[in-house]
């Protein structure tokens, strides 16, 4: 499943809609507010719940399709849970030629994952971006706001194994290594 589904009612996580209501009330009286309705619903749940775009659908007297179809034109927009760390890995045509699909390669069998993919703890996102304007430190991944240039698949699989032993440290764990077997 892509990030740009929504998560099954099986997977889909309890929501508390509360969290919600204030920001609804705030932009009650905002016709062209919806885009600002939906990032402050993203920053409280990290994502936007299919249950909260119902709730906005309603509360704004829209279509649920017209709010889903705003949520899914923007990719600033998650439909599903995210990792707390979310490394990106550019794929523009400076890193592309310099490496950039080794290093996401690399990335990828560190953490288990396929680009696209959030990890079952939701420790770690994996995505694949068109530039982040570093052609110059080629090939360039970002881990949230930090930049990592100049990379090779050693160096990626290096500083990707250091996240997830902090990630891990973070929450008491040992961390295993990826399935060797499956690749990305």
């Amino acid at each position: 499943m892509t990030d740009r589904e929504c998560c099954t009612p099986e997977r889909a996580p309890s929501i508390d809609l509360s969290f919600l209501e204030p920001v609804l009330e705030r932009h009650a009286e905002e016709p062209g507010a919806l885009i600002a309705v939906l990032q402050e619903t993203q920053g409280i749940y990290g994502y936007l719940p299919k249950s909260a775009l119902r709730a906005i659908a309603q509360a704004r007297r829209l279509p649920l399709s017209k709010v889903y179809g705003v949520a899914t034109f923007y990719s600033q927009f998650h439909l599903r849970p995210r990792g707390e760390k979310v490394i990106r890995v550019c794929h523009g045509t400076a890193c592309h030629v310099r490496g950039a699909p080794e290093v996401t390669r690399a990335v990828a069998e560190e953490l288990g994952l396929k680009v696209g993919e959030t990890a079952e703890d939701l420790s770690f996102t994996l995505e694949s971006v068109a530039c982040v304007g570093c052609c110059g430190l080629a090939p360039v991944m970002l881990v949230d706001h930090q930049t990592y240039g100049q990379l090779d698949m050693p160096t990626a699989r290096r500083i990707t194994a250091e996240l997830r032993e902090e990630a891990a440290a973070e929450r008491d764990e040992v961390p295993e290594p990826p399935d060797e077997t499956e690749c990305p």
